[in-house]
């Protein structure tokens, strides 16, 4: 009994030190990223602004895809799908909106828009509509097809942007401002950081409440044993195709904010190639925790920021690091500052 105690104590105290640091971390890490365009100023680096809202939106995608991944055992090579959908949209309204004409005049004429409470709710709706389609007959699959389905959508929806000759085409669409916010100045690369990072907060703390509900944890039970949640009397197909949807809708608002960073759309945002760069932010930040995720985005946009200033073979150096932290680290770049929960 006293060794069951002590081991019982021991356990305690690894646990409150574990939560210490991790509160320590993340508080630490909360007050960097709304401090930063203020540091950022000081250090006369206006530029490093808008290269954070950008870490901040990959990072909202790399969050939406861990979401199935991570907790949904989805493994998807097609998240950039999404992401671009949401970008064109926003895109195709403003492009539209600037020439005066309708984005389709039936079975109603839709008019295009610079606003953004126009723009996201759209870019949202499309880029979950999508993943519904595409999850309606990809999650009728598993394992490698799967993935092998997910990929193939992706390069349809990529070509069939490509062949948009009246929105650029293969060479893309300009955008001639950034999106209108009532209040906030969004061509304001200051204005324009903040308002990524409200969405990144919003949308972890979206996807911390959703995997602790019951929804959450049936999509868990789905991932661990998806032939006895079915047996218990759980509708499997629909809770895995609604986590698919809300992921969809994730990478949609981070495609959304990308084409108002770069005022820039191109088929090249939803290329397999894309994808794969969101997967590797996963892998690299750490499984087991939304945060990984933010981590990951953050570490791999900012080593190749700062490797392609001294070579252009950045990659080179960058794939061994990939390899050193999924080797030795366990719960990755989250896992190595953090430590692992017992």
């Amino acid at each position: 009994m006293e060794a069951e105690g002590t081991v019982s104590g021991a356990g305690l105290i690894a646990m409150q030190n574990f939560l210490t640091r991790k509160i320590a971390v993340l508080s630490t890490c909360l007050i960097l990223l709304l401090a930063l365009p203020v540091i950022m100023q000081l250090l006369d680096e206006p530029y490093l602004i808008s290269l954070s809202s950008r870490i901040l939106i990959y990072a909202i995608a790399a969050v939406s895809l861990y979401l199935i991944l991570g907790y949904g055992g989805m493994v998807s090579l097609g998240h950039a799908a999404f992401f671009g959908t949401g970008a064109y949209v926003v895109g195709i309204l403003a492009s539209a909106s600037f020439d005066a004409s309708p984005v389709f005049s039936w079975p109603f004429q839709m008019d295009g828009s610079e606003r953004l409470l126009v723009a996201l709710p759209l870019a949202l709706l499309i880029s979950a509509f999508a993943a519904l389609i595409i999850g309606f007959f990809s999650l009728r699959t598993s394992g490698m097809y799967f993935i092998m389905i997910t990929l193939a959508f992706a390069q349809m929806l990529y070509y069939f942007y490509v062949s948009l000759e009246g929105y650029g085409g293969d060479d893309g669409l300009s955008l001639y401002s950034r999106s209108q916010l009532p209040l906030l100045d969004l061509g304001d690369d200051t204005h324009f950081y903040y308002l990524c990072l409200t969405f990144l907060l919003l949308f972890l703390l979206f996807c911390h409440r959703l995997v602790n509900s019951r929804f959450g944890r049936v999509i868990q039970g789905i991932r661990e044993n998806e032939k006895r949640m079915q047996s218990l009397g759980y509708a499997v197909f629909g809770y895995k195709l609604a986590c698919f949807v809300i992921a969809g809708a994730g990478a949609g608002l981070a495609g959304a904010l990308m084409a108002n960073q770069s005022e820039f759309v191109s088929p090249g945002l939803m290329h397999w190639t894309q994808s794969g760069e969101i997967l590797v932010m996963v892998l690299l930040g750490g499984m087991g925790t939304l945060f990984g995720p933010v981590l990951g985005a953050v570490a791999l946009l900012s080593m190749e920021e700062i490797l392609s200033m001294f070579t252009e073979h950045w990659m080179v150096y960058l794939g061994p690091f990939l390899i050193l932290v999924v080797l030795f680290t366990r719960g990755g770049l989250y896992g190595l500052l953090i430590g692992r929960e017992r």
